[in-house]
């Protein structure tokens, strides 16, 4: 386990080569003090889709090439994806490159079976960072070194007011995602409480795509947040509710049952129809979920601030780049003697 500590002196910023693979996260972690470099492709395929135009992304976000990553250095590798470390690498990496310190950051928990898949990182030279404490157990980690970096998310500057009596669910193609995504538990609650469903690829079961930067105003209207997704890592989408203050209601599955409190914070359970009771509660009393969200508030700030977030990954790349170091020196050093 790594200790939450930054170990870098001076003004040096680190230089970390990785990919775009999730743009919300992507975003998140270049509010750190450590310079990222993306390649991008003409083709703007998988990982290669440059800064896009979601996100405000910094100065210290810098597009390369692909074909001229080999001619700049970099500090550290941040894998994001299989095809990061399988093919990637090998495709835009020189063979010096490929020798640098590794971190594999594993967006999500093991889909194959959830407690016997082996990881495709089977390294003990590479960091396997996981966004949950519930992906780092339910992973098999294989010889990995692992840590735990949770969420950090922005506060947006907007405030709940609730006014719609009504619940909003937010997932992307949640047709083509099926029951993972609580495809069937939406579809069925909402014949029992007013729900609206927003999200790319949303257009015949609610009401489409809303654009990052207005989701906040749009959501804020809202009584309450649900999600209805059954097994998945802990959605930035919901830690950004919470931070404007909307009370959320979900399954009592994965992550989620460590950030909320059932009755004080939001409402959890695995009872879906113990649920919709609770959502019809909050429909007809909003200083009920007026006061749920400004608990759940309290715990986002608290755990999951954007500073927070930013020094733990600053420590880690630190420490990572260090102890991978201190290796080579002591591989030399052998050598000589």
């Amino acid at each position: 386990m790594l200790q939450q500590q930054s170990i870098t002196g001076g003004n040096t910023r680190l230089k970390i080569i990785t990919w775009h693979i999730h743009g919300s996260y992507l975003y998140y972690l270049s509010q750190g003090n450590y310079d990222l470099y993306i390649p991008v492709k003409d083709d703007r395929s998988e990982g290669y889709y440059g800064r896009g135009e979601t996100f405000p992304f910094g100065p210290n976000v810098h597009v390369v090439p692909a074909d001229k990553v080999r001619e700049l250095d970099f500090d550290c590798i941040l894998f994001q994806s299989a095809r990061n470390y399988l093919t990637d690498q090998f495709e835009i990496l020189s063979a010096e490159q490929r020798e640098l310190p590794k971190i594999y950051l594993e967006h999500d928990p093991p889909r194959q079976t959830p407690t016997d898949t082996k990881h495709i990182v089977d390294d003990p030279e590479v960091l396997l960072v996981h966004v949950t404490h519930f992906n780092q157990l339910m992973w098999d980690n294989n010889r990995c070194p692992t840590h735990v970096i949770d969420h950090g998310v922005l506060v947006p500057q907007v405030e709940y007011s609730g006014e719609l009596d009504r619940g909003i669910v937010v997932i992307n193609n949640i047709q083509k995602r099926g029951r993972r995504l609580g495809l069937d538990v939406f579809l069925e609650l909402r014949k029992h409480v007013p729900l609206d469903l927003i999200g790319m690829g949303s257009e015949e079961l609610g009401l489409g795509e809303v654009k990052h930067g207005d989701l906040p105003a749009f959501i804020s209207k809202y009584r309450f947040f649900f999600n209805p997704i059954r097994y998945t890592s802990l959605g930035l989408s919901i830690l950004e509710t919470m931070m404007i203050g909307i009370p959320v209601v979900g399954l009592a599955t994965t992550e989620l049952v460590t950030v909320i409190q059932n009755g004080v914070s939001g409402y959890i359970h695995t009872d879906t129809n113990y649920l919709a009771e609770r959502m019809t509660e909050l429909i007809r009393d909003p200083e009920m979920a007026t006061k749920l969200g400004r608990e759940g508030q309290k715990v986002v700030q608290e755990r999951f601030n954007i500073n927070r977030f930013a020094r733990d990954w600053e420590s880690t790349f630190n420490i990572v780049i260090k102890e991978a170091r201190s290796k080579k020196s002591a591989i030399r050093l052998g050598a000589n003697v």
